[in-house]
């Protein structure tokens, strides 16, 4: 039995360490107790761990960008994971729902200090630059009339140029969401999935052609996150986060319980090889 455990232990351990081969990993925050790296910018300031980019007030604005530009030199490619969450949403509600309004993954040559906020999401006017919205309110037409979506923005305008429902729950729902965002350079394919699981998904959520290389207009680039509020609000709270440079889709999520498994696991190995050596 213990040979068993040992083994699945060690195939997760194996799996985390495989993840990112040959990925260039230029961020890997797994919290924000140290916002070293990033420029915060507005509302946005770490509490309790987590990168909070605006908090549950009315009219507020923040980002948080890399200090320096980040170099996506194979063709504009990426791929990133973080988690958020949405709390103590309030003030006008639409419906049932209530909150605003939500996130935005961003990529941008402008600079590192920009942001706006209520409907542009703290996003809204930056140019030479690409989006990927959480977005919590409905602001009609622009928004395909749905209150609870991704959509992919670019330079600046949150009129989404490809948007889907979110339907597997209210993002302002307290609960922690996962989201990874992938970019091809060489296919100039972007896909985004989001979900409460801890799996990655296989398919795509948003899946859209475009070459971003042609909106950024540089493949040095501040990438980061903005958040805005407005009539209605939220905590907007990243959680961790990790970026590849370049297109290395990161793994599944391991469970908790399965990192502490297979730290022991190892741990367990090393022993036995240093008793396999003193024999």
């Amino acid at each position: 039995m213990k040979k068993i455990i040992l083994r699945s232990a060690l195939a997760v351990a194996a799996t985390l360490t495989c993840l990112h081969a040959g990925a260039s990993t230029v961020f890997n925050y797994a919290d924000f107790s140290s916002t070293a790296g990033l420029k915060l910018n507005g509302e946005a300031a770490a509490v309790n761990g987590a990168l909070r980019v605006t908090s549950a007030q009315n009219y507020k604005g923040g980002s948080a960008f890399s200090t320096n530009t980040v170099s996506l030199a194979d063709n504009a490619s990426f791929s990133t994971y973080f988690q958020f969450r949405f709390t103590n949403a309030g003030g006008m509600c639409q419906g049932s729902s209530c909150g605003a309004d939500g996130l935005v993954f961003a990529i941008q040559t402008v600079s590192n200090n920009v942001g706006s906020v209520g409907q542009g999401i703290g996003y809204g006017g930056i140019q030479h630059s690409i989006g990927i919205e959480f977005d919590t309110w409905n602001n009609g037409a622009g928004d395909a009339n749905n209150g609870n979506h991704v959509g992919f923005d670019v330079n600046g305008n949150v009129n989404s140029v490809s948007l889907v429902p979110v339907t597997e729950g209210d993002m302002n729902n307290g609960g922690i969401w996962n989201a990874w965002v992938d970019y091809d350079g060489r296919s100039h394919q972007l896909e985004v999935r989001l979900t409460q699981e801890l799996t990655r998904p296989t398919a795509a959520l948003l899946s859209y052609t475009r070459d971003i290389a042609l909106d950024l207009g540089s493949t040095n680039a501040y990438v980061g996150f903005t958040s805005g509020t407005g009539g209605a609000y939220a905590n907007h709270d990243v959680l961790s986060w990790q970026m590849n440079s370049t297109y290395a889709p990161i793994g599944a999520v391991p469970e908790p319980g399965s990192l502490a498994l297979a730290g022991v696991a190892l741990a367990g190995l090393g022993a036995v090889r240093r008793r396999r050596t003193r024999a």
